[in-house]
């Protein structure tokens, strides 16, 4: 539902120009709420996790490992010494890599939570992840795109800054908030569901804001459908090794969730700012995907409860 109306309103707006004047001045304000939504929604999960159990386990590092080795085999295959590649050849492998290069999304925690899944082990995977793709962007990027502007040094701080904002603070606030401020703590997490109801808004605007960029996108038709396609099966390759991965140590869905669900937003911002902004279609293309994965999870989910 939220997915469905968020590129509804985005077509509403585009395309009823009685609605230009407020959609134009509804652009700048969906901007800046939505990273307001991921830090509300960090917050409130990380309100519900045991500070104690946050440690790795074993599922981390084989997870790791295979997000580590899917981007060697598409750095590879960009890399080759057969000649240069054509430009839409290019965007499409940097689209890929950049859904596979995405750290584990910080709403993955509030899915596998909604799926019975253990929230620390996977507030302890995001964190990891996250710090995995500060050090292999910086280094990935410059061989890529060998005119881009970038030190290891200056992106490797940018981007350390972007995940000290999005997942460290909100952590911080949520220790400070659950070991000093118990009452305020107490009525946070009596509110049942919360977390994944602000989930639910973040992806109506996440949605539309990926239709306006799809709608939008300065390429052909086939070099769109090709990256639309391509992201499918790798969304879909990515969620079936974690969960082959989760099911040797009795996590399937942590693991699944740890290599599938990716932070597509943190992707888009990282493809426009260091590779050709083309690129950001690839991540743009799927978080359609990831979340209609996790809807037929969820539904699968409740269904077997209620049999």
């Amino acid at each position: 539902m939220a997915m469905g109306a968020g590129a509804l309103l985005y077509l509403l707006f585009a395309f009823t120009p009685q609605l230009d004047d407020m959609a134009t001045a509804m652009g700048p304000f969906f901007a800046t709420i939505l990273p307001l939504f991921m830090f509300l929604i960090l917050f409130v999960t990380f309100c519900k996790v045991d500070f104690r159990q946050l440690r790795p386990v074993a599922w981390h590092g084989w997870v790791a490992l295979f997000q580590v080795l899917f981007i060697g085999v598409l750095m590879a295959l960009m890399l080759m010494p057969s000649g240069e590649p054509s430009a839409q050849a290019k965007v499409l492998m940097e689209a890929l890599l950049m859904c596979c290069i995405s750290p584990c999304a910080t709403a993955a925690a509030v899915v596998t939570q909604k799926l019975g899944g253990s929230l620390e082990q996977m507030t302890t995977y995001t964190f990891l992840s996250n710090f995995m793709t500060v050090l292999l962007a910086p280094l990935c990027f410059p061989l890529i795109e060998k005119g881009a502007d970038i030190t290891f040094l200056a992106a490797f701080t940018k981007i350390l800054h972007e995940v000290f904002l999005v997942l460290v603070v909100p952590m911080l606030l949520a220790y400070i908030v659950k070991h000093h401020l118990k009452g305020l703590h107490r009525r946070i997490v009596a509110v049942r569901d919360l977390s994944y109801y602000l989930w639910a808004c973040s992806l109506m605007i996440v949605t539309g804001t990926t239709v306006k960029n799809i709608v939008h996108a300065e390429v052909s038709i086939w070099l769109l459908t090709a990256i639309a396609l391509l992201g499918l099966l790798i969304c879909i390759v990515q969620f079936a090794v974690g969960r082959f991965i989760g099911h040797y140590f009795d996590h399937t869905q942590e693991a699944g969730q740890a290599l599938g669900q990716k932070n597509t937003a943190f992707a888009i911002w990282l493809s426009s700012a260091y590779l050709n902004p083309l690129s950001s279609v690839g991540p743009g293309c799927y978080i359609l995907w990831q979340n209609i994965v996790n809807s037929v999870e969820i539904w699968l989910h409740r269904k077997k409860q209620l049999s």
